[in-house]
């Protein structure tokens, strides 16, 4: 069965608007710039996010650092859960960059 992409708010969920990058030299318009243009381009366009990506992103930081705290507090209790922080702690650059990177792909406007 195939699946079905959602939108929410212009965003696409499941689908292919929106994909997971881990390096900037996967993104088509900027693979033939230097690192530092490529840097500067990516800024500029995850200033350009809009208010309902910014939420989204937001809200997925939130969704892993809130269970890293709180596993955190009750670290010096059970000490293995220390370990499932650290594990939390890796996967917020894992998931919440790529994500990032996907979503200000569309708005990179290259330098003249």
């Amino acid at each position: 069965m195939p699946t079905k992409s959602v939108k929410v708010s212009g965003i696409c969920i499941l689908g292919s608007d929106m994909r997971l990058i881990y390096s900037t030299s996967q993104i088509d318009k900027l693979s033939s710039l230097p690192l530092e243009q490529r840097q500067q381009a990516l800024g500029k366009a995850c200033q350009r996010l809009k208010q309902p990506e910014t939420f989204l992103l937001n809200i997925i930081k939130l969704a892993i650092l809130i269970p890293f705290f709180a596993l955190l507090v009750n670290a010096p209790e059970k000490p293995v859960n220390a370990l499932w922080a650290a594990g939390l702690l890796l996967l917020f650059p894992l998931l919440v960059r790529p994500l990032q990177l996907g979503m200000a792909e569309k708005y990179i406007k290259l330098p003249n």
